[in-house]
This record gives structure tokens, sequence and C-alpha cells, in this order.
């Protein structure tokens, strides 16, 4: 399957996690992928699996410096960019109350103003022949998932920016969806340590009966929405979720 031929995409958090998935499956469909990621050491794993298609960048995401980095390298490295996935985010999971100035800030630093960040650094190379951006929101903003409360809102944040940009950008032909997922990550692994009932009541919702594997179930949809085949779609939601929140 080689429906990304061609295409040159920057993913956020893309050496470890969903991220690595979302990159292996973008290449395996033909895509050159620049992975930027604060880890060297799973940077240069992922970068090994394809040194011709994949290039790591190590850079901090809520710094306008990386994501200019990482625009610049796909243009050096690949001559042109194509899309966009904004997949890497940061937070801790906390009661409301709890929650202090750093943690919120770590949350839109490398959440919402990242996301900022890589779509107006990618903005001037997609304005000149298109392409697609795709960012991440949750499942935890649209329910208000307890002890959420600074990675909720920015994701949330983020859907309304991704809203704006895709009614401004359309004259550009640059379409931006977003993606909720619910995969079985490390993060998730760690959140499920922390709060085991609250897991369980989040799993129990799930129509399909399971969290997603990132993989299978969630880079197909990232990767159909940064082909040709979404080419009419712009400024949605889509929930890979397994049929946990179905919107109206």
């Amino acid at each position: 399957m080689k429906d990304l031929k061609n295409q040159v995409v920057i993913v956020t958090g893309g050496a470890a996690g969903i991220g690595a998935a979302i990159t292996t499956v973008l290449v395996d469909r033909g895509a050159s992928v620049i992975a930027v990621d604060i880890n060297d050491e799973a940077g240069e794993r992922i970068a090994a699996q394809n040194p011709n298609k994949i290039v790591f960048l190590n850079g901090d995401v809520s710094k306008m410096l990386t994501a200019e980095k990482a625009v610049a390298l796909a243009i050096s490295k690949f001559g042109k960019l194509t899309g966009l996935l904004n997949n890497a985010h940061a937070s801790r999971q906390k009661p409301l109350m709890e929650l202090t100035e750093d943690d919120w800030a770590l949350s839109f630093g490398t959440g919402l103003n990242a996301t900022l960040y890589f779509m107006k650094a990618a903005y001037p190379e997609l304005s000149k022949h298109g392409g697609s951006i795709v960012n991440f929101g949750s499942g935890a903003g649209l329910s208000g998932q307890k002890n959420q409360a600074s990675y909720a809102a920015a994701k949330e944040a983020i859907r309304g920016l991704s809203r704006v940009a895709a009614n401004e950008w359309a004259d550009d032909n640059i379409r931006v969806n977003v993606v909720c997922p619910m995969a079985l990550t490390d993060g998730v692994k760690h959140w499920k340590a922390k709060f085991p009932e609250q897991y369980k009541d989040s799993a129990d919702k799930i129509p399909l009966g399971r969290f997603g594997d990132p993989e299978k179930d969630v880079a197909p949809i990232i990767a159909f929405l940064l082909g040709d085949d979404s080419q009419y779609m712009t400024g949605q939601t889509l929930m890979a979720d397994g049929g946990a929140i179905k919107l109206r």
C-alpha cells in the first residue's frame, strides 16, 4: 500500500509511543517523515528502521525554533512538506485543586502552544501546493474526565484552533482535522496504574470492547486524513475510540 507516496510529513512525538506507531505506518505507506522528539534513544531507533525515509530531530516542541527547524529539515532532506501531525503532548494527572502553575504551563506549552507553532511554521510551505494537518484532541476534553483538567483544557483549545485554521486556510487548500484517539499507549498504562478504577470505567464504556492498538487502529486513520482520499474533509473531529464518544 503506497497511498502516501511522495508525501513528506512532520510527526511531533514521532519516535516513541503512538507517534512511533504512526511514523512506522506512514513510511510503510510511502511517506517520508521528520520525527520530532526529545528521546534520543527512541529517535535513533526509529530512524534506523528506514534511514532513507525517516529523519529524527531532537527538539522541544514547546519552542517555535524547533518547529522552524523541522520544516527546514523536511525541505532540505525531502524537498517539500505536505503534511503535519501534532501528536506530542506532556501533562500531569491531578485533581483540579492540586494543579500548579507549572502543571498548567507544561500541558499548554507542549500541547496547545506546540500545535500552534508547528502549524504556523508549516503554513508557508503547505500553502504552496496544499496539504493536510492533523491535530490530536482527546475524549478526556470532550467528557471532562476527572484528574485531567490541564490536559483536557489544552485539547479542547486545540480543537478550537483547528476549526479556525480550517476556515482561514481553506483558500490555500490546506485541510485541518482533529483525531481523538483512545489507544493503549505507555501513557495510558501509567494512567491505568495510577487510577485503576477510572481506567476500568473508561474501558467499560467502549462499545468495541477494548482500547485501540496505536499501529492497527489509530495510525490508519491518520494516514487517511493525510492522504488524498480525505481531500473533501476539513474542520472535522474524528473519534478513534471504539465508539466511546459519538459526536453529533
